[in-house]
């Protein structure tokens, strides 16, 4: 069973049968001999940390070009806080791929930020700023998770740096934008499902975190820390599959 781990980062599975796909801008760097040689000099102790971190078994394809990969010739297309990085429209091209790439009855397995928990967090929240007063000294967080990737304008990581080093990244790198980090749609399990079906997907289904219509899929390990807990909390899972 062929499984593809889209926009993987730096999550990625050790199995053999699993193909591990990014294009971030550390991973292009970490693959380019002038890159590497730069990176000691730009980086900072943690930030250099991340990058020698970067697993080896990576193949670095930009998939806004397409996957790279023949009509029905995999099993299972995973991603995982991917989908609301892209346009609309780009998004269900995506989708689209994802469809042409799977065999039928292949599953795609879907995570993104659950806007619909979110929003009950926040509301949740708000109540609770009407009871307590001293509850509006943070209830900007509970707003940050659903906007603030919205709008962001400089990296996150790169916000953090100071003088040369901050300059450079920006130069290099561009923007938050420019680096595909910010959030360009949010999606409740309404909204995805609908997405699936246009894309062709026959049957869908809202799922937990360690529950898949893929045989032994936590065995993979993409969807749970080591110790068998969440990876990514208040998300929304969904699997599609390819009729026969």
């Amino acid at each position: 069973m062929k499984v593809l781990n889209l926009g993987c980062g730096i999550k990625t599975s050790d199995k053999p049968n699993v193909v591990n796909i990014d294009w971030s801008p550390y991973l292009r760097v970490s693959k380019s001999r002038v890159g590497s040689f730069l990176a000691p000099l730009v980086l900072d102790k943690s930030r250099l940390k991340r990058f020698r971190s970067i697993p080896q078994n990576i193949m670095v394809a930009n998939l806004a070009k397409g996957i790279p990969f023949g009509d029905e010739t995999v099993d299972v297309v995973y991603h995982s806080h991917v989908l609301e990085h892209l346009d609309r429209p780009v998004a269900l091209a995506f989708l689209k791929e994802a469809f042409r790439v799977l065999k039928p009855g292949g599953i795609i397995r879907i995570v993104v930020p659950d806007i619909e928990m979110l929003t009950r967090a926040y509301l949740d929240h708000l109540e609770l700023c009407k009871k307590e007063p001293s509850a509006i000294l943070n209830h900007e967080d509970y707003l940050a998770p659903m906007i603030e990737q919205c709008v962001r304008r400089e990296a996150d990581g790169t916000a953090h740096q100071t003088g040369m080093r901050r300059y450079v990244e920006n130069r290099l790198l561009g923007d938050a934008r420019q680096r595909g980090e910010t959030h360009q749609w949010m999606y409740d399990r309404f909204i995805l499902q609908a997405a699936l079906q246009r894309a062709g997907y026959r049957d869908t289904q809202v799922c937990r975190f360690d529950e898949s219509w893929v045989e032994g899929w936590n065995g993979y390990g993409l969807d749970l820390n080591e110790d068998g807990s969440q990876y990514k909390k208040d998300s929304l899972y969904m699997e599609g599959r390819k009729g026969e």
